[in-house]
């Protein structure tokens, strides 16, 4: 082979396309009489081949795998070695960086990468033939075609119907041919797809390093969305050229992928694959194929080859002899009774029994929920909805009615699966929007269909799918909802699914629904905001929760102006809005004083960006002074962190607000992940209560007069927002629920969620 520049000359004497060499080569020539590669300063093009060579090459692939520590030692894979005929069939008479090269592999060998395994080795004593199948090594063997123009492999020529793997391992040794003699960054199409890639051209060497996440290539896989619960990936690619006496000798690459679970780091893994080709002699070929067409060429060589991408195909294997859907349901449906969910096997499988189900069909997923009885038939819900194909849909959709209340617990679960989905898509979100449209039997299972509509929305959107027509009839629907809401129920189910949701064209209608609203509405509203990321809690946001915490326009409850003073601290507060919070303090009602004053002392302790800006207003005596910093109470605020370490960090907060005479008005308690600066909202749970001053006999506070007597709970839980759940609202419901409640614990949300889901080809 030899690197010729646009007119083809030479510093050196070299026979010309298309003459006779002078005779074959021996063995025991130098490098420059075999004449492989030339290597021409100032040319741009890459290998050509001399005319009328035989190339005698060898060639090794290795794959390792390993737990990603890097120590070669522990890894397991197998190392595929053979030699490989190289031949010039033909140069266009137009050019002669135009040319067709056939390769062919020759004596394969298959062995273990690790040979500390000795006799325990899997390939030990085997024939190829026997690893790899006979009729892949036959396929293998066949000799595939590559049209090389400037160096690039513009067609890859082979037969048709051969098996992937096999196709896939001629790609990876046809790329290798590919390359340029100078420095620069181009595009290049090969077994990794189209990809950006950098050569270095040195004098004794020419490196070309390829971006591998810049390559574009049809390859299907998914990952959860939250960076906390997704996994870290890099790819390196380096394939060096090397040069002896101004000849390329030998051709080496080495690609890595290594994997990290963000969560738990410890949870890593290394796929690592190397080739070396490289030359041993050349000998007398046969001649150039005479004639003008490269289609015609390849015709005359064997009608049966075809032009193929060079594009590395996926490559999926059948599974001979597996169970069918229902056999596998069969041998692990006792892991999943309700007395052995606790168990770790239950989670396995769980898992296995998902993995399974991604690849059956509808009628077979409709034909195991149909028969399943009422104990495991939950537990199978959940594995179909987190399954997440078109046909588990179906399937899923079919089997629920939800126009029927004999079956809320399954739809629930529907739908919190479908809610904590680690890669929904927008069928899912209309398949939703169609249900909600539809008629229920249960006022909480719509109201359920529109949160999770929301959290759809989010993850959608976080995904770049913002624009998809499902996620504009959804923003729609939401937005659409809250302006025209005419039953305060409609009215806090938009606002929930908006508090998922989070969509930045909804921000004006919660100002206006927290600075005007009634109690429950208003603090909705305001918690909804306070979900927010700070770019969105702008200056006007700010303003109106000024109004509400310093109760400009409208008297309001103690935990809409707990949450608005919470937002004005949480995002960037200025000088004078610390200032005046802190002033406020003293001339608030009793537990209000003590909370915030808790707030602030949590603020300093634990550090958060406010944390200056309370410490620089603090230096001033009017604000920092015993009569305001000694107020007494019950109500607290505290944060700490349950776990950190230099790249991840758990956090936990706990804040506790009381009325006037002592009874809890609401608790709130968050944790959160971190890793690195991405947040996770783990976990919130929300215990309030209102107007129950009546049952003591107790003074209510200011503007907190006409409440009803009401006490529930809501939860988020891995950043969605559940439906909220009501102990009870009002006098009557209190006092009917306390003579007909039963020892059963209420259930606010129950199911067997997929957290940490990635699939990458």
């Amino acid at each position: 082979m030899i690197l010729h520049n646009s007119n083809g000359k030479s510093n050196f004497k070299i026979p010309q396309p298309g003459i006779e060499p002078s005779g074959p080569a021996v063995e025991g020539q130098s490098l420059s009489q075999k004449s492989l590669v030339l290597l021409l300063k100032g040319h741009t093009t890459g290998l050509s081949l001399n005319n009328d060579r035989l190339y005698k090459l060898t060639y090794s692939t290795e794959v390792f795998l390993d737990r990603g520590k890097g120590n070669l030692q522990d890894s397991v894979g197998y190392r595929i070695s053979s030699n490989v005929d190289v031949v010039l069939l033909w140069r266009s008479p137009d050019g002669d960086d135009d040319q067709l090269v056939q390769v062919m592999v020759k004596d394969v060998k298959v062995e273990n990468v690790n040979e500390q395994r000795g006799e325990k080795g899997i390939f030990k004593g085997k024939k190829p033939s026997q690893i790899i199948r006979k009729e892949n090594l036959e396929a293998l063997q066949r000799p595939v075609l590559l049209h090389l123009v400037h160096g690039k492999v513009k067609e890859f020529y082979s037969y048709q119907n051969e098996p992937v793997a096999i196709e896939n391992l001629k790609r990876g040794l046809a790329s290798l041919f590919q390359m340029q003699l100078s420095s620069g960054t181009t595009s290049e199409v090969d077994i990794s797809g189209d990809c950006k890639v950098t050569y270095q051209a040195h004098q004794d060497k020419v490196i070309k390093i390829k971006a591998l996440d810049s390559c574009k290539a049809e390859r299907s896989g998914f990952t959860t969305l939250n960076p906390v619960l997704g996994v870290t990936s890099k790819a390196t690619s380096v394939t060096t050229y090397k040069i002896e006496d101004s000849f390329v000798v030998a051709v080496l690459a080495e690609e890595i992928h290594a994997l990290r679970l963000n969560f738990l780091q410890t949870i890593a893994g290394k796929i690592l694959s190397k080739q070396k080709l490289e030359l041993k002699t050349t000998e007398a070929g046969p001649r150039l194929l005479p004639g003008k067409q490269v289609a015609a060429i390849i015709k005359a060589i064997d009608s049966k080859y075809t032009a193929i991408p060079i594009v590395g195909q996926v490559f999926e294997s059948e599974c001979k002899g597996c169970p069918s859907l229902s056999e596998h349901w069969q041998s692990i449906r006792k892991h999943l009774q309700p007395d052995n969910l606790s168990k770790a096997e239950a989670v396995r499988s769980f898992l296995t029994f998902i993995k399974r189900l991604r690849t059956a069909k509808k009628e077979e997923i409709l034909q195991i929920l149909k028969a399943e009885n009422k104990e495991v038939l939950p537990q199978l819900v959940d594995a179909v909805t987190s399954a997440q194909t078109p046909d588990s849909l179906d399937a899923i959709l079919d089997f629920l009615d939800f126009k029927s209340d004999s079956s809320i617990i399954l739809q629930e679960r529907f739908l919190y699966a479908c809610g904590f989905a680690s890669h929904p898509d927008e069928e899912l979100l209309r398949a939703l929007i169609s249900k909600f449209k539809g008629s229920f039997g249960s006022s909480d299972i719509r109201e359920s269909v529109m949160i999770i509509i929301g959290a759809l929305v989010r993850k959608l959107c976080q995904n770049e799918g913002c624009k998809l027509k499902g996620v504009v009839e959804a923003k729609k629907l939401i937005l659409g909802g809250l302006e025209k809401a005419e039953k305060k129920e409609d009215l806090m189910m938009y606002l929930l699914a908006l508090k998922n949701a989070r969509l930045p064209e909804g921000i004006p209608l919660l100002l206006k629904y927290a600075e005007t609203g009634e109690g429950s509405v208003s603090h909705l509203a305001t918690t909804t905001l306070q979900r927010y990321d700070a770019p969105f809690i702008t200056d006007e946001v700010k303003k109106t929760m000024n109004r509400i915490y310093h109760q400009n326009r409208k008297v309001h409850e103690k935990t809409v102006r707990t949450t608005a003073a919470a937002i004005i601290l949480n995002n960037n507060p200025s000088y004078m809005e610390v200032k005046n919070i802190l002033l406020s303090i003293g001339e608030l009602p009793k537990e209000m004083n003590k909370y915030m004053l808790s707030i602030v002392q949590d603020i300093l302790r634990f550090e958060i960006p406010a944390s200056k800006m309370v410490r620089r207003v603090l230096k001033e005596m009017f604000a920092h002074n015993y009569d305001r910093f000694s107020k007494s109470g019950s109500s607290s605020a505290y944060t700490g962190y349950i776990e950190r370490s230099p790249h991840s960090a758990s956090t936990y907060s706990l804040d506790i607000l009381y009325s006037g005479s002592g009874i809890l008005r609401r608790s709130n308690l968050n944790i959160f992940q971190y890793v690195r600066k991405n947040p996770l909202h783990s976990i919130q749970v929300v215990i309030e209560a209102q107007g129950l001053e009546t049952l003591i006999a107790a003074t209510p506070d200011e503007g907190e007069e006409n409440l009803d007597s009401y006490a529930g709970l809501s939860a988020l839980l891995f950043d969605v927002q559940l439906r909220p759940v009501t102990f009870f609202n009002g006098y009557t419901d209190l006092m009917s629920k306390m003579l007909s409640a039963s020892s059963d614990p209420m259930s606010v949300v129950k199911g067997l969620i997929l957290l940490i889901d990635h699939s990458q080809l």
